[in-house]
């Protein structure tokens, strides 16, 4: 095949060839934006494979007819000396930054005194995204040049690099376009992205990235900018620099839907005038911002949303007077790693964790903090005593995720025990697993404390007044030797009666509870044992199935049980293989009889029959605060109705539920043309 398509474009007349390149290069671009922009791509990846590989090949044919616009131009581009500096045609300004509501609301003051308004302004708000910026040049709605923001007067010509970023335009789209302007924005890596390229770093002895930022400004540095194409960069536009021969739209508004007519990704835009709106939609985002975007923000951005405003408002010698950052507090700090100490979870997992000195991380302090596991630690150089970088994204556990200034190829200087710490066992790590166990499940201490914290948790049999430290003492004092003995507890009254916090009404209550959980649900006994890829979903699937504890049983005893549950629908093989397995074994079984005997019952279980109704066999997905409903009563009511409640929105989303402060899930909604119903709706139609 590729020998019949070499000799057609061999055969091809210049004429038709520069015609045909010219119409490559046209549906290229169009599918780029189709791709990088839009999200949206009409074309498969082979298809578009082929459009370059023909295009590749007529300029091999022709090479005095290969455009310097080509976006075979866009990929391998070596420099073999550093960058160097261009003058920005109008200088890129900073922000003034705002860190308190007192500071948003004297901002907004400022304005108005500045105007002579009784009334606040309207303001345009958006991300502040946490990039390298960048200022993009195009004449006649082709880029012709890209700087960083350096000292604002000049910075660094990286337009051989900025031609391998897939989300910015070589040539702008929707004409008609300024003779001459500068498109400001930033360059960034999305959170996913950025923790992919730190893993595979890492795995090659390579520099790992402190944060999201620092990864897309040293891949943007990059001398060769092979090695920039091979970054998952992207870019947002949010400004303009020059605009020559032009006539400018009248808000920021306006400004970003031009942006996007252009071909360039904008980010999320609010409207917003009092102090008071500004400060809401504040505390909205930085409780949201782990999951609002994809990638890093590290505040809001304010601008009085009317040019004409703007320009009577002007600036000073380094910050606009229309515009303000207000920042988010730090998700990432420095402090020292004091020392590294090994949990031992309920499945024998050792777990490395960082004891730090305390930090304020993203608004909280954090004195411990995750290190995942023994190849972690090696990768990132990480060492007891060192400066360390902690991060903290919304309610993610605290992780160390590098070393302060660590040069490439840093020797961690922990050893990893060899034996469990809690019973000194020996630990085993298998090949290809990236984790340690202690396979002394029948006495660690430590796997029996995790595994007593998860029977009594609220999914499991949800027995009050037996916490962490509680079970810690009783197990301690043994008390509590094993599992099977958790409903034996009222036969140590006496004793409890003594401890400090147990007092007649709590041992009271507390037995009370321990008399309650005996009579629970399939579902949460099943959750109770704590069988491996088994959630709440999945305990009610084998629930609905077997019915009852026997009949769980003797399926799970009986030949080809892993295909008898693998056939259950949302189950599977793997998850199949763990309920055997578990359900077999032998220390198990005596945990069910000693229960079973201390009185626990585990009630037949049937799922209340489907109603036929509006929201049967639809896929639907709450968000908000709702007035009438409980989230769980919502869901619940959905549920019985047959439908399917997720927790995200998706192209397969039927309907969004959208009570009170709906957040990012309402915008991905709306961006998907998901249908939205409100509180009263949903109850109309249930």
């Amino acid at each position: 095949m590729n020998d019949l398509f070499n000799h057609a474009a061999a055969t091809v007349t210049p004429n038709h060839a520069a015609a045909r390149m010219g119409e490559l290069i046209k549906q290229i671009a169009y599918h780029n934006h189709r791709y990088h922009t839009l999200d949206d791509p009409e074309i498969t990846d082979a298809e578009y494979d082929a459009l370059f590989t023909e295009l590749l090949h007529l300029e091999a044919q022709h090479p005095q007819l290969k455009s310097p616009h080509s976006p075979t131009h866009t990929v391998g581009s070596t420099r073999a000396a550093g960058f160097t500096s261009a003058k920005h045609r109008v200088p890129m300004r900073s922000l003034a930054n705002a860190f308190t509501a007192q500071d948003v609301e004297d901002f907004v003051a400022r304005v108005m005194k500045f105007l002579g308004l009784t009334e606040p302004p309207a303001f345009i708000v958006q991300p502040k995204i946490d990039g390298v910026s960048l200022s993009l040049t195009y004449r006649n709605g082709t880029l012709i040049q890209a700087l960083t923001r350096g000292d604002g007067e000049e910075g660094e010509d990286v337009t051989a690099n900025v031609r391998t970023i897939g989300s910015i335009p070589q040539q702008l789209q929707q004409a008609p376009w300024p003779a001459l302007v500068e498109i400001r924005g930033e360059v960034y890596m999305e959170n996913a992205a950025f923790a992919a390229l730190n893993e595979t770093q890492a795995a090659k002895g390579e520099k790992v990235f402190a944060n999201p930022r620092n990864a897309a400004a040293g891949s943007l540095r990059q001398l060769n900018s092979t090695i920039t194409a091979q970054r998952p960069l992207k870019f947002l536009a949010y400004s303009l620099g020059v605009c020559e021969g032009f006539a400018l739209p009248a808000t920021e508004a306006d400004l970003l839907a031009l942006l996007q007519g252009w071909g360039l990704v904008t980010p999320a835009k609010l409207l917003a005038t009092t102090p008071a709106q500004l400060q809401e939609i504040y505390s909205h985002w930085q409780q949201e911002r782990a999951t609002r975007t994809a990638y890093a923000i590290d505040g809001l951005v304010y601008k009085v949303n009317d040019k004409a405003l703007q320009q009577r408002l002007g600036e000073l010698a380094r910050t606009p007077r229309w515009a303000l950052a207000h920042k988010f507090p730090p998700e990432q700090a420095r402090t020292t790693l004091e020392a590294i100490e090994i949990q031992v979870g309920r499945t024998g997992k050792l777990t490395p964790v960082a004891r730090l000195t305390p930090v304020n991380v993203g608004g909280v302090v954090v004195s411990n903090a995750t290190l995942h596991n023994e190849d972690y630690i090696k990768q990132r150089g990480i060492s007891v005593g060192e400066t360390v970088w902690v991060e903290r994204a919304g309610d993610v556990i605290p992780q160390v995720v590098g070393v302060v200034n660590a040069p490439a190829g840093k020797v961690s200087t922990f050893t990893w025990p060899t034996h469990c710490p809690s019973c000194h066992s020996p630990v085993v790590r298998e090949e290809g697993d990236a984790d340690y166990f202690c396979l002394n499940h029948a006495s660690c201490p430590a796997q029996l404390h995790a595994s007593l914290v998860h029977m009594v948790g609220r999914g499991a049999l949800n027995i009050e007044g037996l916490g962490e430290r509680q079970l810690q003492r009783l197990l301690t004092e043994n008390i509590l030797t094993s599992a099977a003995q958790l409903f034996n507890l009222p036969e140590h009254r006496d004793t409890l009666a003594t401890w400090e916090g147990y007092g007649e009404k709590s041992l009271s209550n507390l037995f009370a509870n321990l008399e309650k959980a005996k009579r629970t649900t399939l579902p949460r006994l099943i959750i109770a044992l704590g069988i491996p890829h088994v959630g709440e979903a999945t305990a009610h699937d084998l629930a609905v199935h077997c019915g009852s504890l026997e009949a769980l049983l003797a399926a799970a005893s009986a030949t080809q049980a892993e295909d008898y549950f693998a056939a259950i629908e949302g189950v599977g093989p793997i998850v199949a293989a763990s309920v055997v397995h578990t359900l077999n074994l032998p220390a198990n079984i005596a945990l069910l009889k000693a229960w079973q005997a201390a009185g626990l019952v585990a009630e037949p279980y049937r799922a209340a029959p489907k109603q036929q109704g509006f929201f049967t066999g639809k896929v639907v997905v709450l968000t908000g605060t709702l007035q009438t409903l409980t989230r769980a009563e919502a869901k619940a009511r959905l549920q019985a109705q047959g439908a399917k409640v997720t927790g995200s929105v998706s192209a397969s989303t039927d309907y969004l539920i959208a009570g009170s402060d709906a957040g990012s899930k309402l915008t991905d909604a709306e961006r998907l043309q998901v249908s939205v119903l409100t509180e009263a709706e949903l109850l109309a139609k249930l």
